[in-house]
């Protein structure tokens, strides 16, 4: 176990004028609190507080943190009260531990409900004061090292609870170190099989590469020495969990992956940054749709660096990240980095992170969801899911057509950059020109689009917008738009019944009078009284039942006409509910042309340029004389019929399973030009039961042909699947499906 002046000695290392008097008081009483547990492998339990105060030491923490590591389960497992703790360390580091203790019995594996209150309960601890967060993972890192000593059930219930919240909120907080860390010892405990095949094959593959490793380190530094940059150029191997998720997600095995080994080049400066990329860009060639700038645009976590892909030393594929010390450390540790002092100031007493956190862009994110807690139509089941959503999303940069970033997940529509904008924005969104172009607004956005939304102040978003948006704010925002308009019209609903309910009875409706007897009915507003009426789950007469009780001294209630034989039906005569009309005839699938392939009922053709296939939501373009032109919707070429749009035609897929045909489509490659590439190409398409009808190549570089491929397939997920598994051949450094 780490002795006093250890700790000390680690805390002196970045901060040489801490206050040694409160780490010393603070390890004594620890220890002291804690002297006679046990931890479940028979050490002493105050070496893990002790452990989790070295963990924050390499994030450089204030000392009322440290202080803190060292008593934040003095509260909970022993007789130390929170008074004690504040008389002895200080009403901070007192808020801290308690704020802590509050923590200590979350259990993110329960019952949905108990589980988002234990988050929400997470969030508002964090929100009022980061460092909470940050001891917190600390503590959670230490016991998932030492998880081998605990119950198979309790194993395998922190390793779940580490994977879904706390490894990918240490991502949104840019500290990848630790992210990593708890993401591979979840991964060890959740999948044993898979984690120790992935870390042999590495060992496997380490013992390799030891020499082509150093060689690579080697031709870098001397190549960026030679033109005056010293850098510091070290390789990095891919984690065995970020290993096995690229796998599961691109359906490739072990051998196909090109990116295990990657090298950073650590440099003085900014301008040496970019300076490193041309040279490295000059002397090798980049490897096109590999190139990544997070200096200029960063990610929400802060996180900054330049990555890009050269077909290196050998011929090899080498991934390449370029950045400053100042980066790197900021990369690691992400927002504990925002609490050091810089141009020498004291640590001693901590500076509260919450206020340094307007330097932080990951801090907005969690400030953001925080707000959401407070949206009252929200309810926490709701907001677990969509900010879970958020947790696990990598993301893309967008820009308004003034120039201001929108950072979202990747996968993200135009709707969600509207909510991104503003709520307003959203809500009154009826379309989207992406760079210039009318653009579906369920089109997925890229890196570097900019995005301009078309509104109209009568709209109101489709309740369908829910299930295409990916972001936790826009979800919430068109679930809350879509209730209080359901919400809008079963008052106006319920209004009329009341209205002729009372007209029946012989009284005048009044909402005012009505909102004395609202707590009655179980409800708290004359408006929620008005909806539950109109949804019917509330008789009008016992609205009337509770506004005029002398009308109920045993005499009925008059009883309304019958419903008449025009085309109308009465939903529930008894209790005054309106009567509504049934529409004449039922789907309006009657104006949809089923199409069954090239040879169906109606002289059908597919867009030339790409096709469409089943799974693509399709339209129909007419051509006097010439027939029906299907193109997928997001096809470019339609942009041509914007101004005719009585050529446009409502059309869907009425693929019969027993007679399954083939539909055409078109990819373009971006491939190495080496000997073998085409045949590779080629058997990857054979393998996976496509079938070439046309090939083009256009060279581009002296290293590398652009295809272009036309192919039939039997539907999108076909042709996806053909696409995942070129992209994941070293020779291909980009597919992508043509929609002409």
């Amino acid at each position: 176990m780490m002795r006093q002046y250890e700790l000390v000695d680690l805390v002196k290392r970045y901060n040489p004028r801490c206050d040694e008097a409160l780490l010393d008081k603070a390890y004594v009483y620890g220890m002291m609190k804690h002297a006679p547990q046990k931890r479940a492998s028979g050490d002493p339990y105050f070496s893990h507080p002790l452990e989790v105060a070295a963990i924050l030491t390499e994030l450089r923490m204030d000392d009322a943190t440290i202080a803190t590591a060292l008593l934040h389960d003095t509260i909970e497992d022993t007789d130390a009260t929170k008074l004690d703790i504040e008389q002895k360390f200080g009403s901070e580091i007192a808020e801290l531990v308690e704020s802590l203790t509050k923590l200590k019995k979350l259990d993110f594996v329960s019952k949905k409900t108990e589980q988002a209150e234990n988050f929400r309960r997470l969030l508002l601890a964090v929100a009022a004061d980061v460092r909470v967060l940050l001891v917190k993972l600390a503590d959670r890192l230490h016991n998932m090292r030492t998880l081998g000593a605990m119950r198979e059930d309790k194993r395998l219930r922190i390793a779940e609870e580490t994977m879904e919240i706390y490894a990918p909120l240490a991502g949104r907080m840019g500290m990848q170190a630790i992210r990593e860390e708890l993401e591979d010892l979840s991964f060890r405990w959740l999948q044993p099989d898979a984690y120790a095949s992935i870390v042999g094959r590495l060992a496997t593959l380490r013992e390799e590469n030891k020499n082509l490793i150093p060689a690579i380190e080697q031709a870098l530094s001397e190549k960026l020495g030679s033109d005056g940059i010293p850098a510091r150029v070290k390789g990095r191997e891919k984690k065995p969990y970020s290993i096995f998720t690229k796998v599961q997600r691109k359906g490739l095995s072990f051998e196909q992956l090109s990116d295990i080994f990657g090298f950073r080049i650590v440099v003085e400066s900014l301008h040496d940054c970019y300076h490193a990329l041309g040279i490295v860009h000059t002397t090798w060639s980049m490897v096109p749709g590999r190139f990544k700038d997070y200096i200029s645009t960063p990610k929400q976590n802060d996180y900054r660096s330049i990555h890009t892909t050269v077909v290196g030393p050998g011929r090899q594929r080498v991934e390449l990240q370029i950045r400053t010390e100042e980066m790197h450390r900021f990369n690691e540790y992400g927002i504990a980095a925002h609490a050091l002092y810089k141009d020498g100031d004291h640590m001693s007493g901590g500076r509260n992170i919450v206020d340094l956190s307007k330097e932080s862009g990951a801090y907005s994110w969690l400030r953001e969801t925080i707000e959401r807690l407070n949206d009252p139509t929200l309810n926490p089941e709701e907001f677990l899911e969509n900010t879970k959503l958020e947790l696990f999303q990598d993301q893309v940069f967008c820009f308004t057509p003034k120039g201001k970033i929108i950072a979202l997940p990747r996968g993200a529509t135009p709707i969600d950059f509207a909510y991104a904008v503003h709520t307003d924005v959203g809500n009154t969104c009826v379309g989207a020109k992406i760079n210039g172009r009318v653009r579906p607004v369920m089109t997925e956005l890229a890196n570097g689009d900019e995005v301009e939304i078309l509104t109209a102040k009568a709209q109101l978003p489709p309740a369908a917008w829910e299930q295409i948006a990916v972001t936790g704010r826009a979800r919430a925002a068109i679930r809350r738009a879509t209730r209080d308009a359901v919400r809008k019209q079963f008052s106006g609903l319920g209004r009329t019944i009341l209205e002729r309910a009372f007209e029946r009875a012989g009284k005048e409706f009044s909402e005012t009078e009505l909102a004395g007897f609202v707590s009655r009915l179980g409800h708290k507003q004359v408006g929620e009284v008005l909806a539950a009426v109109g949804r019917g789950e509330v008789a009008s007469e016992a609205v009337l039942r509770a506004v005029h009780p002398e009308l109920f001294d045993g005499r009925p209630l008059p009883v309304p006409r019958p419903a008449s034989a025009e085309g109308w039906f009465d939903a529930g005569a008894a209790t005054g509910v309106m009567k509504f009309r049934v529409p004449d005839g039922g789907s309006d699938d009657r104006t949809s042309i089923p199409i069954r392939g090239l040879s169906g009922d109606l002289p059908v053709r597919f867009a030339p340029n790409g096709g469409a296939v089943p799974g693509d939501w399709i339209v129909g373009i007419l051509t006097p004389g010439e027939g029906i032109t299907i193109y997928p919707i997001q096809s470019p070429a339609l942009k041509e019929f914007d101004e005719e749009p009585s050529r446009w035609l409502d059309v869907r897929w009425d693929i019969d399973p027993n007679s399954p045909a083939r539909f055409p489509a078109r990819i373009t490659l971006n491939s190495l030009n080496e000997p073998g590439s085409l045949a590779q190409i080629a058997q990857v398409i054979a393998d996976n039961d496509g079938n070439i009808d046309n090939i083009k190549m256009i060279p581009k570089a002296a290293d590398f042909h652009e295809i272009v491929i036309d192919l039939e397939v039997w539907d999108l997920k076909h042709l996806t699947r053909i696409i995942n598994q070129l992209r994941s051949k070293p020779i291909i450094a980009s597919a992508t499906r043509v929609n002409g």
